[in-house]
């Protein structure tokens, strides 16, 4: 019998499998984190398995998620994701969406299922994970890596702390792993711990991880926790939700790199690289200017004001940051790279474009 080795443990049996064939998981992300807690998951048995990402395939991937084969560079994270899963375990649900979370289809999933998986990298992301996790009264399980350093918590557990309650401040500035670096191993051990939360609060046992951080070393082996005392904030309610999110979904202009590139001869286009100078991969472009985010404001005046910007950085989360600062400031036709560097990088690997 498939389950048979976890079922002769007198914390599961027979009415614990029942448990986890009930249950409905989404993973929010396919990536590193996302590709650690799949097949673990779907291996135990839960269910129904959603897993939901717009993201492609690309080469660099490879080193941290797992699940995915040379062959499939290119190809949906999302599709490819259920094929594994199923061929994994074949008698349970994989729910494949590829799209990205946001305002319009969070709290329908939400209400679907029972328990919200963050393999994101993404801050903003998290922060709407948190909030639809909200309004709907559903707990999230959150993981975040941070070179060698991994963090894990369960949020909104039977009416614990939020991530609100640790991370208050939204807008602060952080690096992800396509910024800052990560090891494969580091989002596998971190991935491995997300799914183990998610077992244990379908079956009801051992002390799930709400309202306490754990924060673990890959390079000592520690590990330490910490407690999380739940804030006083008022929760939002779904129509402020609806409002909050899709004002900021409007107000961020994206642009693709297969679209910026065709505007690389246009002497009314300026592409604005605001990443530090010792990151790679370098993109020489003919009309282009580095000013790192860091030093972006006091360095306004090297910009043209009537010029439209294109603004990239590694991955495509600081140029938005970016770009909100140059609205403050009065430059009206600015742009966010979607993806950043690396996918204009790919953009110019695969096309005959005249640079």
């Amino acid at each position: 019998m498939r389950y048979n080795r976890q079922i002769i443990l007198p914390e599961v049996g027979e009415k614990g499998q029942q448990k986890l064939g009930q249950a409905k998981v989404l993973i929010i992300g396919a990536g590193g984190l996302g590709a650690a807690i799949l097949p673990y998951l779907a291996a135990a048995g839960i269910g129904e398995i959603g897993i939901i990402d717009d993201d492609a395939i690309e080469i660099s991937n490879l080193q941290r998620q797992v699940i995915y084969k040379s062959d499939a560079v290119g190809k949906s994270k999302a599709l490819e994701a259920k094929e594994m899963a199923l061929s994994l375990n074949p008698s349970i649900q994989i729910n494949a969406i590829t799209e990205t979370l946001n305002a319009k289809n969070a709290l329908e999933l939400f209400e679907y299922y029972d328990i919200m998986v963050d393999a994101t990298d993404n801050l903003q992301t998290k922060y709407l994970i948190n909030d639809a996790c909200v309004v709907t009264n559903k707990p999230f399980v959150y993981g975040s890596i941070y070179k060698f350093q991994g963090q894990l918590s369960v949020f909104n557990y039977q009416n614990g702390p939020t991530y609100r309650c640790l991370f208050p401040d939204e807008f602060a500035n952080s690096k992800n792993c396509v910024d800052a670096g990560v090891m494969g191993i580091s989002v596998g051990i971190i991935g491995m711990f997300q799914a183990n939360e998610v077992l244990k609060m379908v079956l009801g046992i051992g002390n799930v991880l709400s309202g306490e951080l754990l924060i673990y070393n890959m390079l000592t082996n520690d590990q330490q926790k910490f407690e999380l005392v739940k804030t006083n904030f008022t929760p939002l309610k779904q129509l402020d939700f609806e409002k909050k999110y899709n004002a900021v979904e409007n107000t961020t202009v994206e642009i693709t790199a297969n679209e910026a590139l065709e505007q690389i001869n246009n002497p009314e286009v300026l592409f604005l690289d605001v990443r530090n100078e010792d990151e790679f991969p370098k993109i020489s472009l003919p009309n282009a200017i580095q000013i790192p985010l860091a030093g972006l404001e006091d360095n306004l005046s090297d910009l043209d004001l009537n010029k439209k910007l294109l603004v990239y950085c590694q991955s495509g989360i600081r140029s938005k940051r970016a770009v909100e600062i140059l609205k403050n400031h009065s430059f009206s036709k600015v742009q966010s790279i979607a993806g950043g560097a690396l996918k204009l990088e790919g953009v110019i690997a695969t096309n005959t474009i005249s640079i």
